[in-house]
């Protein structure tokens, strides 16, 4: 991911590493932890199920944005949420992303961009089996 310039929509993405960012964000709801996905329309449309159909949010960092705010962006612009991050700088997957967990109310209303139609709210075993 290093050498990505910009973003699909054209936005510029910060040089140096990590130049991505991406949220686990849970809740708990009767008893039971779940975690988000969001579904991106882009490459395969609404029926799209291949790699990456299934995220996290996530996305690039932009130049001179520090991993915290690009973290704290990407909630507000993918799900429209203000929530406390933690930062997992000893689990990330690569030097490439900054890996953040967040826990939202039972209640959140999550409000979808424009590069998502959909969520779901998934036990962790189910949501690992949607990330491919």
């Amino acid at each position: 991911m290093s050498g990505m310039e910009t973003t699909w929509d054209g936005l510029p993405v910060a040089r140096e590493r990590p130049c991505a960012c991406a949220i686990v964000v849970w809740r708990e709801l009767a008893g039971r932890r779940e975690f988000l996905l969001l579904h991106r329309l882009a490459p395969g449309g609404a029926n799209y199920e291949g790699e990456w159909a299934w995220t996290p949010p996530s996305g690039a960092r932009q130049p001179g944005e520090t991993p915290d705010a690009a973290a704290a962006r990407e909630l507000v612009e993918e799900i429209g949420l203000v929530l406390p991050l933690t930062p997992l700088p000893d689990a990330s997957a690569s030097e490439d992303v900054a890996l953040y967990v967040a826990e939202a109310p039972p209640d959140a209303e999550i409000v979808l961009d424009d590069e998502h139609d959909r969520f779901l709210w998934l036990p962790l075993a189910e949501a690992r089996q949607k990330c491919i």
